[in-house]
C-alpha cells in the first residue's frame, strides 16, 4: 500500500492542480493543508479525491503530536504570495518559519520535502538566474515576499539541507484555478477579463529607457509544466537541489496580451497606464530561467509555448461553458 502524500496550499493555485495530477496518476491518499476563510477558494477542490483536510495550524499540532505516522512526501506550496505584501512579521512567520519547521520534520521522518521557492528571490536579476545554491548569498529581492522565501533558500544551503531535499524557483506561472488569487493572478486572467469588459488589456508603462512601455519582459511557464516538474521530484526522491522552474525563454507583456487577444479571435487594443507607486523600484523588468540544471539531471518534457498555453488556458478554462 502507498504511503500517504501531504500537499500544503492544496486549495491554491499550483496546489491544487498539482492534487489533480496526484489523483490523475492514481494517488488518492492525500493529506490536504490550507486555509480555505471565507472566500471561494474552496470551490478549487471540487471533484478532487483526497482522505483529509486541516489547516495549516492543525497540521502542524498533528505532526507535533506525532499523528502522521505513514507519509511519503511532503509537497510544500502553501504560503502567502503577494508581493505587495507588507506585514514583514507575518511573512516571516508564515512563509520562512513555518516552511523551516515542516521541513525539520520532514527530514527527521525521512520524508520527502519538496517546497516552492520563487524567481522573487532573485531580485532585478542583475546577477542572472542561475539556480545555484552557491550564488545564494549575492542575491537581493525586491520585496518582502521575495525575501521571505530567500531565507528558508539560505536556510537549507547552510544546513546542507539539499543534499535531501528539492526546491523549485517558480517563475510567472499561469493557469487554471487561479480565479481566487485576486490581483495576484495572472496577466492572461487579468487579460481576458479586460478584453471582455472594455476590448483592451492595460500594461505598465515602462520607466526604463532601455525597454518599451508593454515590452517588459517575463519568463512565462503553463502551470500544467510547473506541476509535471513538480512531481518529477516527487517520483525520483533521489534527485536533490534547487532548481529554477520556468519556460527557459523571455516574452514581452505585449506578447502576452498578443496571445490572449489571438485565443480569444479579437483584434488586438492595448492601453499603456501608469505603473502603481507601490510597484515603481521593486518591479522585474526581466526574467528567464536557465533550465540546463533541471535537464542535467534528466528531465526531458518539452515545455508549452507561451502560445499555446494561453490559447489552452482561454478555450479549456476561461471562455468554457460553466
Amino acid at each position: 500500500m502507498a504511503s500517504q502524500i501531504i500537499v500544503t496550499g492544496a486549495a491554491g493555485f499550483i496546489g491544487r492542480n498539482v492534487v489533480a495530477e496526484l489523483n490523475a496518476r492514481g494517488h488518492t491518499d492525500l493529506l490536504l493543508v490550507d486555509v480555505l476563510g471565507r472566500e471561494a477558494k474552496w470551490k478549487n477542490l471540487r471533484g478532487l479525491k483526497f482522505e483529509d483536510l486541516v489547516a495549516p495550524d492543525e497540521f502542524l499540532a498533528l505532526i507535533a503530536s506525532g499523528a502522521i505516522k505513514d507519509a511519503q512526501a511532503l509537497i510544500h506550496l502553501g504560503a502567502c504570495s503577494s508581493t505587495t505584501e507588507t506585514d514583514a512579521d507575518y511573512l516571516l512567520r508564515n512563509n520562512y518559519r513555518y516552511t523551516r519547521s515542516l521541513c525539520e520534520w520532514s527530514l527527521q521522518k525521512q520524508v520527502r520535502f519538496i517546497y516552492a521557492s520563487s524567481a522573487a528571490t532573485y531580485g532585478d536579476g542583475s546577477l542572472g538566474y542561475q539556480d545555484d545554491a552557491g550564488s545564494l548569498d549575492a542575491l537581493h529581492p525586491l520585496n518582502m515576499y521575495g525575501y521571505s522565501k530567500h531565507l528558508f533558500d539560505l536556510w537549507a544551503r547552510n544546513h546542507q539541507h539539499f543534499r535531501h531535499i528539492a526546491g523549485l524557483k517558480y517563475f510567472n506561472v499561469y493557469g487554471p484555478y487561479e480565479d481566487h488569487k485576486g490581483d495576484m493572478c495572472s496577466m492572461v486572467r487579468k487579460g481576458y477579463d479586460q478584453i471582455r469588459k472594455d476590448g483592451r488589456i492595460r500594461l505598465f508603462r515602462s520607466y526604463r529607457s532601455d525597454y518599451a512601455d508593454g515590452e517588459q519582459k517575463r519568463d512565462f511557464i503553463y502551470v500544467r509544466d510547473a506541476v509535471n516538474v513538480t512531481l518529477y521530484f516527487l517520483e525520483n526522491p533521489t534527485i536533490s537541489g534547487l532548481f529554477n522552474c520556468g519556460n527557459a525563454r523571455a516574452r514581452t507583456w505585449k506578447d502576452l496580451a498578443h496571445a490572449t487577444f489571438r485565443a480569444m479571435g479579437i483584434e488586438p487594443k492595448i492601453e499603456i497606464i501608469d505603473m502603481p507607486d507601490v510597484l515603481k523600484g521593486k518591479y522585474q523588468y526581466f526574467t528567464e530561467a536557465p533550465m540546463a540544471k533541471l535537464a542535467s539531471v534528466g528531465y526531458t518534457r518539452p515545455f508549452t509555448s507561451l502560445e499555446d498555453g494561453v490559447r489552452d488556458y482561454v478555450s479549456q478554462y476561461l471562455a468554457a461553458p460553466a
